[in-house]
């Protein structure tokens, strides 16, 4: 049987590397702390199950106050968005952004489970500079993976494009014309962007400057130096304290380092995350 469902999914595998499908989600339930938390997993054959854990949550419930909006940029499936709403709480908010049609689908899904505990807002938005449009591209057909094109004949991200426009927008501009009653409650903003994050978060300073929210961001492996010193001069611009948290799923054991010159942020080839804040 377990030979039998080994070429089972390996065959899976391959097909959705080469055959363009929509996966749908299965709902999973986590007992977490007496609470139950249920969280929808696509069922891309190419993508592992995710997880709830109670770490991540008490981990954004240090940053982000009951009551509080936040913003997930490169939210996915919603792993990370669904722990930050259950931080922020049902009078809460957390705004879910993901431009990928096909896991804004599942985190959709999310959006709409665990209604007492939680209150998020998915947007299929690309945060960028200027108001435009885009398309997205993979290299695989289950697009579990990829990157924004300007044009269709576009094949940087790989040969498997939707066609579909993706809207991109300010989001500093979209935010004040959408939630401008929620910034002054703006505790925490999650990127995760594949290696555009410095180029999201310089579009986000007015804000930085303005509210000073906690930045949780991707360094991600192929990111030049040059980038990685970008990040860590606009941070300290606006005066804020950078750790490196590296990868969330790190052990127990695990204690963030404090970033204290541009030499010590994340190296070439290892993908980390830091956070930022600014002492009260």
């Amino acid at each position: 049987m377990l030979i039998v469902d080994y070429f089972k999914n390996s065959f899976a595998r391959k097909k959705a590397r080469r055959v363009f499908k929509e996966y749908g989600f299965r709902v999973d339930t986590f007992e977490l702390e007496g609470e139950k938390i249920e969280f929808a997993n696509w069922l891309n054959p190419l993508v592992k199950d995710k997880k709830i854990t109670a770490k991540e949550i008490h981990f954004f419930k240090q940053y982000i106050p009951v009551g509080s909006f936040a913003v997930d940029i490169g939210a996915n499936i919603g792993d990370l968005t669904v722990p930050m709403a259950i931080a922020a709480g049902e009078k809460g908010m957390v705004l879910g952004l993901d431009p990928n049609p096909m896991v804004f689908k599942i985190l959709q899904a999310n959006s709409r489970l665990n209604p007492h505990k939680t209150n998020i807002i998915p947007l299929q938005l690309a945060a960028v500079e200027n108001e435009c449009q885009y398309y997205f591209a993979s290299s695989e057909a289950s697009m579990g993976n990829g990157g924004l094109i300007e044009r269709l004949d576009d094949d940087r991200h790989g040969k498997f494009k939707l066609k579909d426009p993706i809207q991109g927008v300010n989001l500093v501009e979209y935010l004040k014309a959408h939630y401008a009653n929620w910034l002054p409650k703006l505790s925490l903003i999650k990127i995760d962007a594949e290696g555009f994050d410095y180029f999201i978060l310089k579009t986000l300073e007015p804000l930085l400057e303005k509210y000073h929210p906690v930045i949780i961001a991707e360094v991600f492996h192929l990111v030049t130096k040059e980038v990685r010193n970008n990040i860590y001069s606009l941070l300290k611009k606006y005066n804020y304290t950078i750790l490196n948290i590296g990868e969330f799923e790190t052990d127990e054991n695990f204690q963030p380092k404090l970033i204290k010159d541009q030499n010590e942020m994340p190296k070439y080839g290892i993908t980390e995350n830091i956070i930022a804040f600014c002492q009260p």
